[in-house]
């Protein structure tokens, strides 16, 4: 019986170790990062804060408070004379009717209306009616009748003499509204105010043209 022998080809065996420890390996891709959600976040927050100071602008031009607004409806002249004795001396009598609106989304509590007549910037008599009250965006009419009697022109006289000679004497008349403007628990004062110029026809006792600014001092009384 041959013997077997184990054949050399030149390569070392090596018998393989009876376990081996398992080795895993995890591929990691690079990560890029979205930059659209960050786009749309900070557009999203400039909308809303445009949006709120769109909102907050709008809210304190509405209820900011403003001066009411005045306008002269009609003015209608009654009589006018001029008296020549001594000195010369007028007598007025004048009609206007006085809008009075109130802007504001507040109520208005006027003290009075004053209606003031002047002759060149300087101021010959005055009118003043009872007050009232304005609810919010609401109007109001006030008649008032101002009237001069017999009264004597001491300065100007000479612009008044030439006025007479041309038959259109120009007058100032200036209305003005104080009042207190009820803001929730606060009393805000306010004015509105509204010039007119009116010329007088002498001959035929009538309004020859009028021109009303209103919130406008056209003209400034000087006191006697």
């Amino acid at each position: 019986m041959a013997s077997s022998k184990h054949e050399d080809y030149g390569v070392p065996y090596t018998p393989l170790p009876s376990s081996q420890p398992s080795q895993t390996v995890i591929l990691l891709t690079p990560y890029r990062r979205n930059r659209y959600p960050s786009i749309f976040r900070n557009l999203r927050c400039s909308l809303l804060f445009t949006a709120a100071i769109l909102l907050l602008s709008a809210a304190v031009y509405l209820l900011y408070p403003s001066d009411p607004d005045i306008t002269v409806s009609r003015i209608n002249l009654n009589h006018i004379s001029v008296v020549d004795s001594h000195k010369i001396a007028l007598d007025l009598s004048f009609s206007l009717t006085i809008k009075v609106r109130n802007r504001d989304f507040f109520s208005l509590d006027y003290d009075s209306l004053v209606v003031s007549i002047g002759y060149r910037g300087r101021e010959l008599g005055l009118v003043k009616s009872k007050g009232g009250h304005l609810k919010a965006r609401d109007s109001s009419y006030i008649n008032a009748t101002l009237e001069l009697d017999g009264l004597e022109v001491v300065h100007d006289v000479i612009y008044l003499i030439g006025d007479l000679a041309k038959g259109v004497i120009p007058f100032d008349t200036i209305a003005q509204v104080k009042g207190d403007l009820g803001v929730l628990l606060f009393q805000i004062p306010i004015q509105g105010k509204v010039s007119c110029e009116v010329y007088v026809n002498v001959n035929n006792q009538k309004i020859s043209h009028q021109d009303c600014h209103r919130k406008v001092n056209l003209v400034s009384f000087v006191p006697h």
